[in-house]
């Protein structure tokens, strides 16, 4: 501002000067005021021009230097452009911590979508798109009332009570692959919402299969201890001969017996989950587990068929003298259980054959093969579920515990091994466990 004033006196010196000596030589002409008007116009002019380029520098390109200006409107335009740079920078930056921000909202595992005042999309990640089918380019802007259908999200979204969240079907739920989520809505800003969605379906059928576990457990438990309970009272009220005591005991001693099965399962399957699959440094002798499952068969088919004089007709077959990458106490539980299934199913004087053969892909497959009742197809695909029961009287009435073929398929499981059921009603079934050649040594 001060060089400002001293150009502008300096200005009306020289016009002053420049009138003196005009009146000087010319009297009587008035010269000195007219030259101080001279140079004060001529002042305005020049600032009147300097601004008016930095008024177009300003309106055409504020990017480049503005070179022609000087003075104070140089010192103004240099402070304007360092004022423009600074606020480009701060919103490259925003932008930049923007775009890492909705960046960071699309990587998430849940569903995000940014509704404004009037429920409108304005923005989600692709997880909340797959969650309520929607585009995520063509459905933006769009009300997401009139996309998601569901009469539950429908009064949950028009409430306007946020504080729980809904369980709601997903977009490609069905009924053969129920899909759950759940959403919650958060409110911010002024009117807008925070949706949130999750997939539960995981959660939600790990907690029926929790339900039913503990509901069929105490089932199994329950007829058992029952059968005890009536027992012990009956030996602690009635006077009983020698004969009846030694019958009850004997009936309490195998309720004690399947209880202590159901337990022994139990804790077979829980350390089949929480262990790691074995490796291939583990072996196996083929012909040594046939010979112990053999005998076992053996064992077994004479106990049941005691009563009747009769066992079945057992049949085995090694056709591979090699190893088997694997646990010795795993492999022989899982096959032990087809087979103790086979002879427990089938009936008396039936036939039952198990081999073990290595196929034209190198694999190995362990099969049980018998002439029982059979198994309708409905039931073949819940067979490995844990207690479930084609028949549940009969299946106790063989003292089976419902956890044999739970057991097997997590046995094969770990093993990399397939287990296929083939069954047809009144001919009987086929069990099949196929070893991937890498374990087939």
């Amino acid at each position: 501002m001060l060089g400002r004033a001293l150009y502008f006196a300096l200005l009306l010196l020289s016009g002053g000067i420049a009138g003196a000596l005009v009146d000087h030589y010319w009297p009587e002409r008035a010269a000195i005021p007219i030259g101080l008007v001279a140079a004060a116009f001529s002042w305005l002019l020049v600032d009147t021009w300097r601004f008016n380029q930095l008024l177009a520098w300003l309106r055409l390109d504020t990017s480049q230097d503005d070179s022609q200006t000087s003075g104070i409107w140089s010192e103004l335009s240099t402070r304007i452009r360092r004022m423009l740079r600074d606020r480009e920078r701060k919103a490259q930056d925003h932008k930049a911590r923007l775009h890492d921000f909705l960046a960071a909202l699309q990587a998430s595992p849940n569903g995000v979508m940014l509704l404004d005042s009037d429920s409108r999309i304005e923005w989600c990640n692709q997880i909340a798109a797959s969650h309520f089918g929607l585009d995520v380019q063509r459905d933006l802007l769009q009300t997401i009332g009139n996309l998601v259908r569901d009469p539950g999200f429908a009064a949950y979204l028009g409430s306007g009570e946020f504080g729980s969240s809904l369980s709601m079907p997903g977009r490609d739920s069905t009924p053969a692959r129920p899909v759950t989520l759940s959403v919650q809505l958060h409110s911010y800003g002024k009117g807008r919402k925070l949706l949130l969605s999750r997939d539960i379906t995981a959660l939600e059928q790990a907690e029926a299969m929790r339900r039913d576990f503990v509901a069929n457990v105490s089932h199994e438990i329950r007829t058992p201890l029952t059968v005890l309970a009536g027992f012990v009272e009956t030996l602690q009220t009635l006077p009983l001969q020698e004969s009846e005591r030694q019958q009850y005991l004997a009936l309490m001693a195998q309720q004690a017996e399947r209880m202590q099965s159901l337990v022994n399962d139990l804790l077979t399957l829980s350390k089949l989950e929480g262990s790691v699959p074995p490796g291939l440094d583990m072996r196996v002798s083929v012909h040594r587990l046939m010979s112990q499952l053999e005998a076992d068969a053996m064992a077994l088919s004479q106990v049941l068929g005691v009563d009747n004089g009769v066992d079945h007709h057992l049949e085995f077959e090694c056709a591979y003298d090699g190893d088997l990458a694997g646990v010795a106490a795993e492999l022989l539980s899982a096959m032990g259980n087809l087979i103790s299934n086979a002879i427990r199913y089938t009936p008396v004087d039936g036939s039952i054959s198990v081999s073990i053969r290595q196929d034209t892909e190198g694999c190995l497959v362990f099969s049980v093969a018998d002439t029982g009742p059979g198994i309708a197809v409905e039931h073949l695909g819940r067979l490995t579920e844990r207690f479930y029961r084609v028949d549940r009287s009969r299946s106790r009435e063989t003292g089976g515990t419902g956890l044999g073929l739970a057991i097997a398929k997590h046995v094969a499981q770990r093993h990399g091994a397939a287990l296929s059921i083939e069954s047809t009603v009144g001919k009987g079934s086929r069990f099949s466990l196929t070893f991937p050649s890498s374990r087939v040594l």
